[in-house]
């Protein structure tokens, strides 16, 4: 299986220099990218071939459901990277629907080590619970994905990474998207930040276009408060 691998590689390269001959040159240099994506692990979502980007024109970083945390420092250390040294304009928080890290904290499965974290995606359906227990739950593991999204752009927005260079007058937008595995599309969530004062309105907007529902009384002791309309 290796060497197949690797014949792919050598096949990949005569073929990529055949196409563009001073294309491995170029990359060579330095790594000059626009743009960052911060996605999930899955290895159906292709970072470059989604966007139609060649490599070294988009830094990734990716985990189990695209998640940034503030206590994450392997996260922030490459947004950091990306932000301070490659000077990024654009960073994008891409989830996919049918994500199995999304669909474990919807459902409640174990799944291991990773249940510690994937806790902090369970921590955004109790957060918003009430726009999300009244759907189907093939629907409610479709709106989770997208929330969880929602929340880690404003993760990123708020880090003191994102928040100094705003403060320095550096131009980078953070903003969220989420790949359709079935038909291959982005779709744009409308969560864009590109600077410290819109990040609590653009996040509250973003998650009121999902209908509130009211739980029912006496349901409500062993989880976290919902988020204000």
């Amino acid at each position: 299986m290796p060497h197949r691998l690797l014949g792919n590689n050598q096949a990949w390269a005569r073929a990529t220099k055949a196409r563009d001959p001073g294309f491995f040159t170029r990359l060579a240099q330095q790594q000059t990218p626009r743009y960052m994506w911060i996605g999930c692990a899955d290895s159906r979502v292709p970072a470059n071939e989604i966007v139609g980007l060649d490599p070294g024109e988009v830094f990734v970083h990716r985990n189990v459901a695209n998640v940034v945390v503030h206590s994450d420092l392997n996260a922030l250390s490459t947004v950091q990277f990306a932000v301070e040294h490659l000077k990024v304009e654009h960073i994008f928080v891409v989830g996919h629907y049918g994500c199995a890290g999304v669909r474990a904290a919807m459902r409640g499965l174990r799944v291991g080590l990773a249940d510690n974290w994937l806790r902090h995606v369970h921590d955004v359906r109790l957060r918003h619970r009430k726009r999300l227990d009244h759907l189907p739950p093939e629907q409610q593991e479709d709106i989770l994905c997208e929330m969880n999204v929602i929340e880690q752009v404003g993760n990123v927005a708020l880090s003191t990474v994102i928040q100094d260079a705003w403060a320095r007058g550096q131009p980078v937008a953070v903003h969220g998207w989420v790949y359709g595995l079935r038909d291959g599309l982005l779709k744009d969530l409308q969560v864009t930040m590109d600077r410290t004062e819109t990040v609590v309105e653009t996040f509250s907007a973003a998650i009121k276009r999902y209908r509130r529902v009211a739980t029912a009384t006496g349901t409500e002791a062993l989880t976290l408060p919902d988020d204000d309309d």
